[in-house]
């Protein structure tokens, strides 16, 4: 029995935006790349529900990046007194 191929989040996002400029029809993509027409209308479909979090905040993205500082910052005081106290 065969392997169900992985295929790339590139890959997916190509072959949705091909399906969504509608230059082409579905089978038509789905030939040209070698997967079911099905395959093509699930990317497509899921392609356009996310779409919207190319423009979420990205206030988050930047809080969540200082919390990553803090973290790094905690951890550098921790290995400092580790290695102070097993000095002594």
């Amino acid at each position: 029995m065969g392997r169900r191929k992985k295929y790339t989040a590139e890959f997916k996002a190509k072959v949705a935006l091909e399906a969504i400029r509608e230059e082409k029809t579905i089978n038509e993509i789905a030939s040209h790349y070698g997967i079911h027409p099905q395959m093509v209308r699930a990317w497509k479909r899921e392609f356009l529900k996310n779409a919207s979090r190319v423009f979420e905040d990205q206030q988050e993205t930047q809080r969540l990046k200082k919390e990553l500082e803090k973290a790094y910052r905690k951890i550098g005081e921790l290995e400092l007194e580790r290695d102070f106290f097993q000095m002594s």
